[in-house]
């Protein structure tokens, strides 16, 4: 286990779990199992068609807070991830960490047939239709 400490004797519950890999929590649709009962409720709104989440600006909703979380930025033009080597930003965390790799010059993805790497997915993809 690690030392990683907690207020709430309820938090630490969950994080042994993580160790553990015990997943008490079960969908009964597709008998996929969560260590949490919060993502066995998010995990819901897919079969149910849920979107609780609603943007005010334009009425897009969605499944999962954090999606509408990262859609506002589209509209207040927030960029709160900056890249330490150029100071470039971007809305989404995903997309400073697909720009690191053009820094960093880490080629992730490979190609299964000719063995070419990619510092993207969206490139592997493109050169397996072309």
């Amino acid at each position: 286990m690690c030392s990683k400490t907690f207020s709430q004797k309820s938090d630490l519950i969950k994080h042994k779990r993580l160790h553990s890999g015990e997943c008490p929590y079960c969908c009964d649709v597709w008998s996929k199992t969560f260590n949490t009962k919060s993502d066995l409720i998010r995990h819901k709104h897919l079969h149910s068609g849920e979107r609780p989440y609603c943007c005010d600006v334009c009425s897009k909703a969605f499944t999962l807070k954090s999606s509408l979380i990262s859609h506002k930025r589209l509209h207040s033009g927030e960029r709160p991830y900056c890249c330490d080597v150029c100071s470039k930003t971007f809305s989404q965390k995903s997309d400073l960490i697909k720009h690191n790799h053009l820094h960093s010059g880490e080629r992730p993805y490979c190609c299964d047939v000719c063995s070419k790497t990619f510092n993207t997915k969206s490139d592997l993809i493109r050169q397996t239709f072309t």
